[in-house]
């Protein structure tokens, strides 16, 4: 059985976890981040008052996945609420408990900054994230639509 730990990623980790978020764009077909991007998510992640948190998963001692999340506030529960940006685990790494690390750490870190509840969003046509949702107690909210506006 493999060991996973879940670390909260310093800013010497922020090249690790570029990687990840460009592995993340090739599995979502996505336009992986630029150079003057992955200067302002270092920066973002090495300032005084970060933007969000990044956590890696190591699996037997190698950078495995990772989770990049922050608060957001519910104005109804009158609490926090942690927003996971990405989860992502290398495909060599997948079926080894590693995405369940990164998520039960994420529950556990949701509790120690008494949030109400987490969310995140997962592409309609990842049926295996779907899924592994699904199984840790995720539900969809149907009447619920995402909007967004991109700021140039």
């Amino acid at each position: 059985m493999s060991e996973t730990i879940v670390r909260h990623a310093a800013a010497a980790d922020a090249p690790a976890v570029i990687e990840l978020i460009k592995a993340l764009a090739d599995y979502e077909r996505l336009d992986p981040p630029d150079a003057a991007a992955q200067s302002r998510f270092a920066a973002d992640m090495a300032s005084e008052r970060p933007r969000f948190d990044a956590y890696l998963a190591e699996c037997d001692g190698k950078t495995a996945g990772c989770t990049i999340v922050f608060e957001t506030y519910s104005s109804f529960l009158a609490r926090p609420k942690l927003y996971i940006e990405d989860i992502f685990v290398l495909p060599e790494y997948r079926g080894r408990g590693v995405g369940r690390a990164l998520f039960e750490a994420m529950i556990e870190e949701a509790k120690q900054r008494d949030c109400g509840l987490m969310e995140w969003t997962a592409l309609d046509w990842n049926a295996p994230a779907h899924q592994f949702y699904g199984k840790m107690g995720g539900r969809i909210l149907q009447a619920w639509q995402v909007y967004r506006l991109e700021i140039s």
